[in-house]
């Protein structure tokens, strides 16, 4: 017995609209920006120009950034202040963000850029650091096939209502509460 085919799995490029996209991948669970990244490798092997600007990390000794940097296809931009729940210098963590949005700009007005990805854009937001209006609106203003890709935690509900697809990751489980610290290789 044959099964039915499920409409949602159909093939899309026959029948379907031809656009770049918005996704973002939210949540309180481990895995964003590893899936974003997997993206990148992804838009890679078909040959689409790539850049990643990271809002919040600061680490440029990260597994992903030793390992897509080097790629002539890639821009990699880390232009975050470090993560803390609680920062030392709120000023400065604002300016970083302004720094890293004007950057981002710039790429979401290229249209030889097939892929941006926006690594936890969502604390500049959450923050008050930027105006969520105003990102809406350079992101509808990209050029029509590039796809843009927003990671973070708590991203606020109008980016998520803008967003063609929005995956939300949660952790069952979590090495970190059980007292294990990050491993290279795995979290950084």
């Amino acid at each position: 017995m044959m099964p039915l085919e499920n409409p949602q799995t159909q093939d899309a490029s026959a029948t379907g609209e031809d656009r770049g996209l918005l996704l973002v991948l939210t949540g309180h669970g481990k895995g964003k920006s590893s899936a974003a990244f997997g993206m990148v490798a992804r838009a890679l092997g078909h040959g689409l120009q790539v850049c990643v600007v990271q809002f919040i990390k600061s680490r440029e000794d990260t597994g992903e950034v030793r390992f897509f940097e080097p790629h002539p296809q890639v821009q990699w931009h880390v232009l975050g202040e470090g993560f803390s729940r609680r920062s030392q210098d709120p000023a400065r963590d604002q300016q970083a963000a302004q720094a890293a949005w004007q950057c981002a700009r710039g790429l979401l007005n290229n249209p030889a850029l097939g892929l941006v990805v926006l690594d936890e854009l969502s604390y500049p937001l959450k923050y008050g650091w930027l105006e969520t209006a105003t990102v809406l609106a350079e992101l509808r203003a990209r050029p029509a096939m590039q796809h843009v890709i927003l990671t973070g935690r708590a991203m606020p509900e109008a980016v998520c209502a803008a967003a063609d697809t929005v995956t939300e990751c949660y952790d069952h489980k979590h090495a970190w509460r059980s007292g294990i610290k990050a491993q290279k290789g795995l979290d950084w």
